[in-house]
């Protein structure tokens, strides 16, 4: 980039002068540190003052005075939804609520995952990650029947729970116009993936996204990974959207930046392989990735709460730039 026109487009912004308006959106997840948005009104508005898009979270209400207001105003601001829902593994009622409420505000898809942690790190056995996956799919089950009688798309992330091999069987044995996937672009490293194998090998099932770049570093019993601003980590974003844009041309772009410490990978340890068959040739090409990666990580210790927000903000202002500069043409 450019780093005399980045200064400018980022001083504009910093000055109260009204942003480019982005295409890209913004995932409440980017705001899980300094700020954890409560309304999705109030989320909407704030990504509108920043130039995004639309945004994907979770419905506030259902209450239909809610989501007409919801609606009005993301026709207003041409902003687009996509809703955040738990899988119903046992509340099917607030499952049913939530995906009708994202169709009655006018939302494109609702977005959810089977775990809500890393795989890694919940199980310690191979019997527990095999009840996980029969839990799993029956929820999917579930899920899917609502999703196919209300004819609203239903995007599963893949969210350092499934391998690029799993996810794909797990779409093929359903193989529903209304089941797709939120990519993620970064979640997968976690797992030895191949980012763009992941991309090449989902996209033509890409019905939202979680637009994200990496950084990673070595530690004593694997590597450590960040989210990191777009176009400072290792991703070849252009590469990236492009094959999502060949496959699914209308899909949206939203940004997840997670501004947060290095998450620690441990595939050095035992744990991590109780659930996990992966190769050699896996574990060298991330372990070669991390050893590559120049510079320290970023953290946030030492900082207080109001520092904290305006980092955040800035994070996902220096993403959407970037996306108007690179990905967006």
């Amino acid at each position: 980039m450019n780093r005399r026109l980045f200064l400018g487009l980022m001083g504009t912004a910093a000055s109260g002068v009204a942003a480019p308006r982005s295409a890209m959106g913004i995932a409440t997840t980017s705001y899980m540190t300094g700020w954890r948005p409560r309304d999705t009104l109030e989320f909407l508005e704030h990504c509108h003052s920043l130039g995004a898009g639309g945004i994907q979270a979770p419905l506030s209400s259902t209450d239909e005075a809610y989501l007409t207001k919801l609606r009005r105003r993301l026709e207003q601001t041409g902003m687009y939804l996509e809703v955040m829902i738990g899988l119903p593994r046992t509340n099917v009622q607030a499952f049913e609520a939530t995906l009708r409420g994202a169709k009655t505000a006018g939302a494109l898809v609702v977005r959810a995952a089977c775990l809500s942690g890393r795989r890694y790190e919940t199980f310690d056995s191979l019997s527990a990650w095999k009840q996980f996956v029969a839990e799993s799919k029956t929820a999917i089950e579930r899920g899917l029947r609502i999703a196919e009688r209300e004819r609203f798309p239903l995007a599963l992330e893949n969210h350092k729970d499934w391998t690029t091999d799993e996810f794909v069987d797990l779409l093929k044995q359903y193989s529903s116009e209304y089941l797709g996937v939120c990519l993620d672009t970064g979640n997968n490293i976690s797992l030895l993936d191949n980012p763009y194998d992941l991309v090449e090998r989902l996209s033509p099932y890409t019905i939202s996204t979680h637009i994200k770049d990496m950084a990673l570093a070595e530690y004593s019993e694997g590597f450590l990974l960040s989210e990191v601003p777009l176009g400072e980590g290792i991703l070849d974003l252009p590469r990236i959207v492009g094959l999502i844009r060949k496959a699914r041309p209308k899909t949206r772009l939203t940004l997840e930046m997670i501004t947060r410490n290095p998450l620690r990978v441990p595939c050095l340890t035992p744990k991590y392989w109780a659930t996990m068959d992966r190769s050699g040739k896996d574990l060298a090409r991330t372990l070669q990735l991390a050893k590559s990666s120049k510079g320290p990580l970023p953290t946030i210790d030492g900082l207080d709460p109001r520092s904290l927000r305006r980092l955040e903000d800035d994070n996902v202002k220096k993403c959407l730039h970037y996306s108007r500069l690179y990905l967006e043409s």
